[in-house]
């Protein structure tokens, strides 16, 4: 486990202050001059750092917008344009672990430049799709190609940024890391709206000019790469992929065969399994590809926790706010997107609080201020929705945001300066695959909620306009799929009378449509409030500089150590 530098790094400096911010620093000039040198590289590697998670981001939530000019130019159906944006989410879960492995055994650098030049020649070849059969076939592959390129890309570039900065600057550094990756995932509706004014294919092509700004950056910062010699554990790169990607699969499908058809079971079950394969055979194993010793650390557990459970109202509310602006308040996209900026004005301002709590005082206090907030915020937020005006919710929504920024840097950053032997690319893919599986789950059983509220709302409604309850159910469920999965602001068409009824009933329906809401914004306050409970988990401690030099001092001498035994 011996770490060695390659010739790209030798401006950042070989120092420990490389990776743990502890140690000589590494620029050569003394005093002032290395000071603002390094300070400058800092710079440099976190601006390229935010370009190449730029695309990342943005992409989560830009191609939901392009789905009706996609499946109208190709000729996909609704079902195709689902797995379509489900398989790229999908590649994201089953690869996190292993881009995060990758990341410590080759370089952080040398990946996310590897993992920038996948996605983006992927995204190319995505907007290049040729229409005709094989264009459904060939979205899949590129879309799961790019979120293999994802998976590699946005743990190499949080291990960047947390080697470049020392321990007590982390905080504010990844809470403003965070805080721009959150507001690129709000501007994917409004880009993805101007792009598809233009043509659909650009959406995909954007991400040509950021891939190679990124590239450049990280050029001019002469990030260094350190790496390890060690075994890239195929085997558990294997299982992992293939226990996450199955359960993901059956979490999303859940939304269209049910929750009681065997078959989504199958999924989600045979998922779990493969993952508890998985774990006792990385427990056995010399070299895993994730030393599941780390959740001995009481913290890092108790930080893993209250991730999963934050994220499981964080990456649901973009779209499910979203879709609300859409259906109840009759807002456009953009204007949609507009909606989502309070949530974010509260998210950023709060989340550098956050990181000078954690960089003064710990994770803890700002977790467990950061969890009460967000519970409290989401709870009156959801309150407010059948009021169907905006104007009086932004406060709410603003709450709701600080909460979840005020805790989202604290909770990541302490989980990853407790990385073991400073393995920060392992670490953070530890944490994404735990935030990237949350949300997916949070997508999945929110969306279910939402789906069968929504039906059983508007089957009291049709029927209240007179309509026979059977022919109302059948109506009520399709409305309910229809505007939950995907938002418009077309008319229902048809004549008779069920048709007449669905267009007497808009103005009902838009009120069905909130009231469904309150459900999963009460479970988002609910999400929160078990992540509080989690917080009393944490004992509280710290991790200093001089706590990273001696877990650096035990790995190298560990490494040392299998080094002579293997030879």
């Amino acid at each position: 486990m011996e770490t060695v530098k390659d010739s790209g790094a030798a401006a950042g400096g070989a120092s420990r202050d490389a990776v743990g911010g502890h140690g000589p620093p590494a620029a050569t000039a003394p005093g002032e001059t290395g000071r603002r040198g390094r300070v400058s590289h800092q710079r440099l590697a976190f601006a390229a750092m935010i370009f190449a998670v730029a695309m990342v981001f943005v992409d989560q939530t830009v191609v939901s917008v392009a789905a009706p000019s996609i499946v109208e130019e190709l000729g996909l159906s609704s079902s195709g344009m689902q797995r379509v944006v489900n398989v790229y989410l999908l590649a994201l879960a089953a690869f996190f672990a292993l881009g995060g492995r990758l990341s410590d055994i080759f370089g952080h650098r040398r990946v996310v430049v590897a993992g920038t030049l996948v996605f983006v020649v992927s995204s190319v070849l995505c907007g290049s799709v040729p229409s005709g059969d094989f264009a459904e076939s060939w979205l899949l592959i590129f879309r799961a190609t790019q979120g293999l390129g994802a998976a590699l890309v946005f743990p190499s570039a949080l291990a960047v940024v947390v080697s470049v900065f020392p321990v007590d600057k982390r905080g504010r550094a990844l809470a403003l890391f965070y805080v721009l990756a959150g507001c690129l995932t709000a501007l994917g509706p409004l880009v993805g709206g101007w792009l598809t004014a233009w043509t659909w294919r650009a959406v995909f092509w954007i991400n040509l000019p950021v891939a190679v700004v990124a590239l450049v950056l990280t050029a001019l910062a002469r990030v260094p790469d350190i790496r390890r010699r060690e075994r890239v554990d195929v085997p558990g790169a294997v299982l992992v992929a293939t226990g996450m990607g199955l359960n993901v699969f059956g979490i999303q499908r859940a939304s269209v065969w049910g929750w009681t058809n065997p078959t989504t079971w199958a999924c989600v079950i045979g998922g779990l399994v493969v993952l508890v394969l998985f774990c006792a055979y990385e427990l056995r194993t010399d070299e895993p590809l994730i030393k599941l010793r780390v959740f001995r650390d009481r913290a890092f557990t108790a930080d893993s926790l209250v991730l999963f459970f934050t994220m499981l109202a964080f990456v649901p509310v973009m779209f499910f706010a979203s879709v609300y602006a859409q259906i109840s308040l009759s807002a456009s996209p953009h204007q949609a997107a507009l909606y989502l900026l309070y949530f974010f004005v509260g998210f950023g301002l709060a989340a550098q609080w956050g990181g000078r709590i954690l960089d003064k005082r710990g994770a803890r206090p700002a977790m467990r201020l950061g969890t009460a907030i967000g519970c409290a915020g989401f709870a009156l937020w959801a309150a407010k929705l059948t009021d169907l005006s905006a104007h009086d919710q932004w406060p709410y929504a603003c709450l709701a945001g600080a909460g979840i920024g005020l805790l989202l840097s604290p909770a990541s950053t302490d989980a990853v300066n407790r990385a073991i032997g400073a393995s920060y690319g392992e670490v953070t893919g530890i944490i994404q695959t735990v935030r990237n599986y949350a949300g997916a789950v949070g997508m999945a059983v929110l969306g279910s909620v939402l789906t069968h509220v929504t039906a059983d709302r508007i089957l009291h409604t049709l029927t209240a306009r007179g309509l026979p309850e059977g022919e109302a159910g059948g109506a009520a469920r399709g409305i309910a799929e229809a505007i939950t999965g995907q938002p418009d602001d077309r008319r229902p068409i048809g004549g008779g009378p069920a048709g007449e009824a669905m267009r007497g009933a808009l103005q009902d329906v838009r009120m069905d449509f909130a009231e469904a809401n309150q459900w999963v914004f009460y479970g988002m306050a609910i999400a929160l409030g078990v992540a509080h409970l989690c917080t009393l988990l944490h004992p509280g401690t710290r991790v200093t500089a001089e706590d990273t030099a001696a877990a650096e001092d035990t790995a190298a001498a560990e490494g040392a150590r299998q080094e002579r035994t293997r030879h």
